[in-house]
This record gives structure tokens, C-alpha cells and sequence, in this order.
């Protein structure tokens, strides 16, 4: 993993906790096969590329609010976090 794509990226999500979980969730997208919506010249590694989308503010997240733990069960509810990272916005 690149430091300066790490630095980048905690000027954009400063909290390391939310941007690993952010990381985690794009590179398992990456890796399934989604487009990625940066462009290299060179070959990066699916969480140098989620890195880069985070700096360039090409993905975001959303935290869960109380009232969505309170109707979700299980893992999700646990980690406080929502199930998706939006791509493109």
C-alpha cells in the first residue's frame, strides 16, 4: 500500500477506523470484477486504487443511524456501519 494514497485518503475520511472498513469493502468489489473508477498508467493494487478513489472523492460512505440498528440484527448492527460504500458519486 502506497503511503502518499494513504495520506491522501485520511485528508478525505480522517478517521482510520471508517477508512479501513472503506478500503476493505471497495476491494472486495474491486476484486469481483467492478470497474474502477480511477485511471493509472501504471498497474495498481486494488487498495492503492480504492485509496486513490477515496482522495479523489470518487466513492463515499455513510454511517448507520440509531434508527437502522435499531431495524437491522446481526453483524451490521454490531459494527455500526452500513453494508454498502457508493460508488461514483
Amino acid at each position: 500500500m502506497r503511503d502518499d494514497y494513504l495520506q491522501s485518503a485520511l485528508q478525505v475520511i480522517d478517521d482510520p477506523t471508517i477508512l479501513v472498513n472503506v478500503v476493505s469493502r471497495r476491494v472486495k468489489q474491486l476484486k469481483r470484477g467492478n470497474r474502477p473508477l480511477v485511471e493509472s498508467l501504471e498497474k495498481l493494487s486494488p487498495e492503492d486504487t480504492a485509496l486513490r478513489e477515496i482522495a479523489e472523492r470518487k466513492i463515499t460512505y455513510e454511517l448507520a443511524t440509531p434508527e437502522d440498528l435499531a431495524r437491522t440484527s446481526g453483524g451490521a448492527a454490531r459494527a455500526g456501519a452500513r453494508n454498502t460504500v457508493a460508488a461514483g458519486r
